[in-house]
């Protein structure tokens, strides 16, 4: 069982940054492989990126790609996602996943789940 906390959202202007962090209990941490996704208000969640359970394979969406950054610290059971050039496009709600097996796209591949933090961009 794997119980997963968010922190570092907030308001931002265009072009701003953020980092978000994901805070995980568990012993096996560091056997799962982890991820970011969002869901905007009349949306589908959709996948941002992720990062394998060793952190040497990293995974982003098209439209993040060059502005976000995944890692993860297996010592300190956390993984982290570093926005820069944040769009107002990026606002949505930020929920951190893990999977106990390899990397996966579609959300509902995802073993747990965070509840979310809000990320709003202002333009």
């Amino acid at each position: 069982q794997v119980q997963l906390v968010e922190s570092g959202g907030g308001l931002v202007q265009a072009g701003g940054s953020l980092r978000l962090s994901c805070a995980a209990s568990g012993r096996t941490f560091s056997s799962y492989a982890m991820g970011w996704f969002r869901q905007a208000p009349g949306k589908e969640r959709e996948f941002v990126s992720a990062v394998s359970w060793s952190g040497s394979s990293q995974y982003y969406a098209d439209s993040v790609k060059g502005r976000f950054t995944i890692s993860r610290d297996n010592a300190k059971n956390a993984v982290y996602l570093q926005m820069n050039s944040l769009k107002p496009e990026d606002t949505a709600v930020y929920a951190c996943a893990a999977r106990e097996s390899r990397v996966a796209m579609r959300a509902r591949m995802w073993d747990y789940w965070g509840q979310g933090t809000q990320v709003t961009v202002s333009s």
